[in-house]
């Protein structure tokens, strides 16, 4: 049987969406996995924030597992970098338990993983948020690269 998981970097995602003018509508993402990829489980990496709670509660009823990195103020400026818990997770923690990854970043830290996933015959794609707006150090992946560019109308929020 085959066994997807995504593995989602929710900054990347929220951000990347943004920079395109639009608002990503969670659970329309949710679908698009399942029906596209077929992912069994969606690993939502996020930086927890107290008074986010209820929409914790809520994408956690749209089927996503959430992974929470513990956040700090800098420079008034709340920071939650869910690098290294992805990689961790995907590398190590469920490693096991699936067959192929989904990696959805356009972030160059992740091209370890990508390489590892790769050689242990595991990588799926990598779903980049805007094409317009990834890491160089990903072009080399081209031909594991979907983009959510353009996807606006099926994955927007109304």
């Amino acid at each position: 049987m085959n066994i997807t998981y995504a593995f989602i970097d929710s900054q990347n995602l929220n951000l990347g969406i943004l920079s395109q003018g639009w608002k990503l509508d969670f659970a329309r993402f949710r679908v698009y996995l399942t029906e596209k990829y077929n992912i069994s489980k969606a690993f939502l990496f996020i930086g927890y924030i107290e008074k986010n709670k209820e929409l914790y509660k809520f994408l956690k009823k749209l089927g996503y597992t959430l992974v929470f990195k513990p956040t700090v103020i800098h420079k008034g400026e709340t920071k939650g970098n869910v690098d290294a818990e992805l990689v961790l997770w995907a590398s190590a923690e469920e490693f096991k338990n699936y067959n192929k990854a989904i990696i959805v970043a356009g972030d160059g830290d992740y091209r370890c993983l990508i390489q590892f996933l790769k050689k242990k015959n595991k990588m799926g794609r990598l779903l980049i948020p805007n094409r317009y707006k990834y890491s160089r150090l990903l072009f080399e992946y081209s031909s594991d690269i979907d983009f959510l560019t353009g996807l606006k109308n099926k994955l927007g929020k109304k």
